[in-house]
């Protein structure tokens, strides 16, 4: 292909080699291309965790994207450049989020035909982030280093608007690939996790800098160099802060996490519930060898683990589960469990007319009482409510969740203090991958809590994602995160992020530990996302460096 006009800047691409191949491409094969590098990204984040894939792959995304501010076409450089990021986000979260599709499979009588929209409608929505980013690029391409730090900012941008328009949705946002290294994910206790997704962003796709032949020094290495030292100095960092960690617990608590391991599809039929809430009350009082050493001072069940309604009003509404739960906490035993609230009323033939249902956190004291909850506030789109109701479900679709009407959302982020331990923060299901999620009105907790129900999932990367994505809020608040999850993965993540103690997937089975302690607030703690604008700050000045000195 000749390059020609004010595109010959980019004759370096002509020299061949794989920078000149990718940049080549036309039609289809760009296309395809751009699709298999977004898919090949993946790999870089849970359960894999195969991050230096991203040194080949946002590289040659630039190269693709080279070729297309060098191209002679009668098309506008900008949608050609959108065209590409569309393919390279599908790719990405078709692979990406291939297990959305699982829950739909659940009642396959009911969703089975809805499935295209998880699959392929929903990634097709979402990969319009990168597409935007990639158009905007395109406008301003320039050769040289420039074009890395136009690509990680557009791209940086569009992450962080998807994490926040709407409701938000910031899975597998760039920076939890650099997380997935232990040393280097402790850089988030400085920055958050979007800090560390514009690091991501620069250090991966500096390689492509090499191949450069528009700067007038040569110094195509000069980028490459600063940020394999950036990725360096952030590495040893974090194995200092990781070599200095605390490894202490909380005096005299001790944890007991039930992993009944209940099907999704078994959850709520009528007939399961007396032996569903039998399992949790035999695992809750299971001997273990751990248990005769340590007396269990908190039982903590999933989300939703009740298979009936667990609150009407302000009381255990079942008073046979009142009786059970009364008996299981005697003897000074705190059980926090999730299930739902609701709020109705009893009509004049006794039954309950029902009003609002919740999505709740119960903690029940020893005397069988419950002494405080929390709403789900963050509630999943099309799984715990419908947006566009009137709309959608003129065309047939409805919520996965069993409740008729959908979940209400609750309305206020609280601390819950449970008798015997500090007080802790609960984030219900995927509340736990918004950074913005684990902070109540100023006040600090000793550790947060995090209920979930991957069950919808299956054995599929999902619930790996949601495990590593709940990491990260322990590193970023400087606390421990305890993870209860109805099929696993449960663990006791302490405030550095490490995991001590774990269950694995589609395991029936207790995991006992002690509370590991809280230490002081991080960086990010103090600053939140204002920390992003000294990172772009420094960012700006790296930028004027090395654009100066090649």
């Amino acid at each position: 292909m000749a390059l020609s006009g004010r595109n010959s800047t980019f004759a370096f691409l002509q020299a061949g080699g794989l920078p000149n191949r990718i940049a080549t491409l036309q039609g289809w094969k760009r296309a395809v291309t751009s699709v298999a590098l977004g898919a090949i990204s993946v790999f870089a984040f849970a359960p894999f965790h195969l991050w230096p894939a991203l040194f080949i792959t946002l590289p040659c995304l630039i190269w693709l994207l080279d070729g297309v501010a060098g191209s002679d076409t009668a098309k506008p450089r900008w949608r050609r450049g959108f065209t590409a990021g569309w393919f390279f986000g599908f790719g990405f979260f078709v692979a990406g989020f291939y297990w959305l599709g699982f829950a739909f499979v659940i009642e396959a009588e009911k969703f089975a035909w809805l499935m295209p929209l998880p699959v392929l409608a929903f990634p097709a929505a979402l990969a319009l982030f990168p597409a935007i980013a990639t158009a905007i690029s395109i406008r301003f391409w320039r050769p040289g280093s420039s074009r890395i730090f136009l690509f990680s900012a557009t791209f940086f941008a569009a992450d962080w608007l998807r994490g926040h328009i709407l409701t938000g949705f910031p899975w597998n946002i760039w920076g939890y690939a650099l997380a997935s290294n232990d040393a280097l994910a402790q850089n988030a206790a400085l920055f958050g996790v979007y800090g560390l997704t514009l690091l991501a962003l620069l250090i991966f796709a500096s390689p492509a800098a090499l191949f450069s032949n528009n700067t007038r020094n040569g110094r195509y290495w000069l980028m490459p160099a600063i940020c394999g030292i950036v990725l360096l100095s952030g590495y040893i960092w974090g194995q200092t802060r990781l070599a200095n960690a605390a490894k202490e617990f909380v005096p005299g608590v001790q944890l007991r996490l039930i992993q009944a391991n209940i099907p999704q599809s078994e959850k709520w039929l009528p007939e399961n519930r007396g032996w569903i809430f039998k399992r949790y009350l035999d695992l809750s009082n299971k001997k273990t060898p751990k248990s005769s050493k340590h007396e269990t001072t908190h039982l903590i069940w999933p989300e939703s683990s009740v298979p009936f309604i667990f609150m009407m009003n302000e009381h255990i509404f079942e008073p046979d589960a009142r009786a059970a739960l009364s008996q299981l906490t005697a003897g000074e035993r705190t059980l926090i469990l999730g299930g739902e609230r609701v709020v109705g009323q009893r009509r004049d033939d006794g039954r309950f007319l029902v009003g609002d249902v919740y999505n709740s956190l119960f903690v029940v004291n020893p005397d069988g009482e419950i002494d405080d909850k929390y709403d789900k506030i963050h509630l999943v789109p099309f799984g715990e409510y419908l947006p566009f109701e009137e709309i959608l479900t003129a065309l047939g679709i409805k919520q996965l969740t069993h409740a008729n009407t959908g979940f209400a959302a609750g309305g206020e982020r609280k601390l819950l203090s449970p008798p015997g331990a500090p007080p802790f923060l609960p984030l219900i299901c995927y509340e736990a991958i918004f950074p913005s999620m684990a902070a109540a009105n100023g006040q600090r907790p000793g550790w947060i809590l995090n209920i979930t129900n991957d069950a919808w999932f299956g054995p599929t990367s999902g619930p790996y994602q949601h495990l590593h994505q709940t990491r990260l809020r322990a590193i970023e608040k400087g606390l421990p995160v305890i993870r209860a999850a109805n099929t696993g993965v449960s663990a006791i993540i302490d405030a550095h992020g490490r995991i001590r103690a774990k269950l694995p997937l589609n395991r029936m089975e207790v995991l006992e530990s002690g509370l590991p302690v809280a230490i002081e607030p991080t960086l990010f703690t103090h600053w939140g996302e204002k920390c992003l604008m000294l990172l772009a700050f420094l960012s700006v000045l790296l930028y004027r460096f090395v654009i100066q000195v090649e």
